[in-house]
C-alpha cells in the first residue's frame, strides 16, 4: 500500500513512532552526554582541584624540611629539627593522597610526581640527612660549614619538579573544566532540538489532521447540506482520509437509497392522488346510489306500501266474503294471493329495516344489555309458549343504539325460539365475557343446529336453509343482525363445536376508559323464564 493509501491512524502512529524514535536517540545521547558532563565535573571538583592542593602543601612540606635542617644546623637544638621531621610524615600523607586521585589516564601526572619523589629522595640522601648525621657527631660548627659548603641545586630542582606537576595538574583541571562546558553547551543543543522537533511534529500533526479531518470534514458536510435541502441527485465524495472516504462512500449510498425511496414514493403519491381521483369519482357514486336507495326506500315505504295494502285487503275481503261460495280451486287461489300479499308486505318491511341500519341513526350511548335481554322477554313472550326457558348471567354495559342492540337479541332469541326440536322445550342462554379488551357475547340455544357447511351462508341476505312452508321468515334476520354488530364495531360468527343447537358469538367494543378493568365476576346465574 502506498504512502497515499494510509489511513490517518496509521499516519499517526507513524508519526508517533519516528518522533519517539528520535526522542529516544536523543535521550540516550542525553544520557551519555550528561555521564561524560558529570565526569569530567569529577575530575574539576573531586581531582583535579584536591590534586593542586595537595601539590601546594607538598612544595610547602619541602619548604618546612629545608628551613628546619638550617634551622638545626645554626642552633643545633633537637627543637629546631621539628619541622624538618613533621615535613618527612606530611611529605609521605600528601604523596598518597596524590597517588590516590591519579587515574591510570593521568600518566605524566603520575610520572611528575614519580620525578618529585625522585629529587626528594636525593635531597634527603645527599643533603638532609648527611647534614644532620655530621651535626650529631662533629657539631654544629661542622654542620654549619657542610650547609655553606652544600648547593641549592638539588633544592631547586625539587622544587622544579613539584611545579612541573603543578603544571601537569592544571592542565588537567583546565581540559576536564573545558569538556564540562562542552558537555553544558551540548546539553543545552538536545534540549533545543528536542523542543524544535516537539513544535515541528505538532505542527505536522496540525498540517495532518487540518488536510486529512478538519477541511475533508467541512466539505463533507457542506455536501450533506445540500443533500438535505434537497438536491438528492448530487454525489457525496470526499478527498480525506480513506477513513473518510469510506464514510462519504456510505452517506452516498444512503443518499441514493433515499433518493430511490423518494422516487418510490412520488410514484406513490401519484397513485394515491389517482386512486383519490377515483375514490372521489365513486364516493360521488356513492352518494348518488344513496340518494337512490333513500329514494327507493321511501317509496318502497309509501309507494309501493298503499297499492300492496290494497291489494291485501282486497284479497282479505273476497276470502272472508266469498269463502265456500265458489269452488275449492277458487278459494285456493284467493288464499295463494292473501299469502303472497303478506310476505311481500314482511319482506318489503325487512329490506326497510335493513337499509335503515347506520343510516338512520339515533347516536351511540351507553346501554346495559342486561335492561336490552329484559325488553327482548316482553317482546318475546306471546312467541315464547310457557315451556321456553331464557338465562343469562350478569351482561356488560356497552356502547351502541339501543334499538339496535334490542333488535339484534330479538332475531337472534327469535331464531333459537323458531328452530326448537320437535317435543323438546327450548333453552335459551345469553353470556359474556371479556377477551383482549372486547366483549364476547354468545346466544347458545338446544335447538336443531346448524350444519358446519352452511357457517358462512346464514349472514347472507334472504339465505334459506329450510323450505318456505317448514319456517316463516324472509331469510333476512341474520343478515340484519350481522350487519348491526358491524355497525358497532365488532364481528360475528357460528360456533362450530357446540354439540347440540346453535351457538353463535359476536364481540361489542369494551366501553371507553374502561379497557383496562378486570371483567366483572359472573354474578350466579339469574334464570328468568319467558311465560305466555
Amino acid at each position: 500500500m502506498s504512502f497515499r493509501g494510509w489511513t490517518l491512524r496509521r499516519r499517526i502512529i507513524a508519526l508517533c513512532v519516528t518522533v519517539g524514535l528520535i526522542f529516544t536517540v536523543l535521550g540516550v545521547f542525553a544520557v551519555i552526554t550528561a555521564a561524560g558532563n558529570n565526569r569530567q565535573l569529577d575530575n574539576v571538583l573531586d581531582r583535579a582541584s584536591p590534586m593542586r592542593a595537595a601539590g601546594e602543601q607538598l612544595n610547602t612540606a619541602y619548604v618546612n624540611q629545608e628551613t628546619g635542617i638550617r634551622g638545626y644546623a645554626i642552633s643545633g637544638n633537637e627543637a629546631n629539627l621539628r619541622p624538618y621531621t613533621e615535613g618527612v610524615a606530611q611529605e609521605k600523607m600528601l604523596i598518597e593522597r596524590i597517588n590516590g586521585y591519579l587515574r591510570p589516564e593521568n600518566t605524566e601526572i603520575r610520572a611528575a610526581l614519580d620525578e618529585v619523589q625522585r629529587r626528594a629522595a636525593v635531597w634527603h640522601r645527599d643533603v638532609a640527612e648527611p647534614v644532620i648525621a655530621t651535626i650529631k657527631s662533629e657539631g654544629v660548627q661542622a654542620g654549619q660549614a657542610q650547609i655553606n659548603a652544600i648547593s641549592t641545586e638539588k633544592f631547586d630542582a625539587l622544587r622544579s619538579a613539584i611545579g612541573a606537576m603543578q603544571d601537569d595538574i592544571a592542565v588537567l583541571r583546565a581540559a576536564s573544566a573545558e569538556a564540562a562546558r562542552q558537555s553544558s553547551r551540548t546539553m543545552v543543543a538536545i534540549q533545543i532540538s528536542a523542543a524544535a522537533i516537539i513544535i515541528l511534529a505538532g505542527s505536522a500533526l496540525i498540517l495532518l489532521l487540518d488536510r486529512m479531518v478538519s477541511r475533508p470534514v467541512t466539505e463533507l458536510a457542506e455536501q450533506v447540506r445540500e443533500v438535505a435541502a434537497g438536491d438528492y441527485e448530487k454525489h457525496i465524495s470526499s478527498t480525506g482520509s480513506p477513513e473518510l472516504s469510506s464514510l462519504a462512500d456510505d452517506v452516498d449510498g444512503m443518499r441514493q437509497k433515499i433518493a430511490a425511496e423518494l422516487a418510490e414514493v412520488r410514484e406513490a403519491r401519484t397513485q394515491i392522488e389517482w386512486v383519490n381521483d377515483q375514490l372521489k369519482v365513486q364516493a360521488e357514486e356513492l352518494t348518488r346510489s344513496n340518494r337512490d336507495l333513500e329514494q327507493f326506500a321511501y317509496v318502497a315505504s309509501h309507494d309501493l306500501q298503499e297499492p300492496l295494502r290494497k291489494v291485501a285487503s282486497f284479497c282479505q275481503l273476497l276470502q272472508r266474503r266469498y269463502a265456500g261460495q265458489l269452488d275449492e280451486r277458487a278459494d285456493q287461489y284467493i288464499a295463494f294471493a292473501v299469502d303472497g300479499a303478506q310476505r311481500m308486505q314482511r319482506l318489503i318491511n325487512d329490506l326497510l329495516a335493513f337499509s335503515r341500519i347506520g343510516r338512520l341513526t339515533s347516536g351511540f350511548t351507553e346501554v346495559p344489555l342486561d335492561r336490552v335481554l329484559t325488553e327482548v322477554k316482553s317482546q318475546l313472550e306471546p312467541r315464547a309458549g310457557e315451556e321456553a326457558e331464557i338465562t343469562w348471567s350478569e351482561l356488560p354495559v356497552v356502547e351502541g343504539e339501543e334499538p339496535l342492540l334490542t333488535t339484534l337479541f330479538v332475531n337472534l332469541i327469535g331464531n333459537s325460539l323458531k328452530f326448537k326440536r320437535p317435543d323438546v322445550p327450548p333453552v335459551i342462554r345469553v353470556s359474556a365475557e371479556q377477551v383482549d379488551g372486547e366483549w364476547r357475547v354468545n346466544v347458545r340455544d338446544n335447538g336443531i343446529g346448524i350444519e358446519a357447511e352452511f357457517a358462512d351462508k346464514v349472514f347472507v341476505i334472504f339465505q334459506r336453509l329450510h323450505a318456505r312452508d317448514a319456517y316463516e321468515g324472509t331469510g333476512i334476520g341474520l343478515a340484519i343482525v350481522k350487519k348491526i354488530v358491524e355497525y358497532h364495531g365488532g364481528r360475528i360468527w357460528l360456533d362450530l363445536e357446540a354439540e347440540v343447537g346453535t351457538s353463535i358469538w359476536f364481540t361489542l367494543p369494551v366501553l371507553p376508559g374502561a379497557s383496562d378493568e378486570e371483567p366483572p365476576v359472573p354474578a350466579q346465574e339469574t334464570r328468568k323464564e319467558v311465560t305466555a
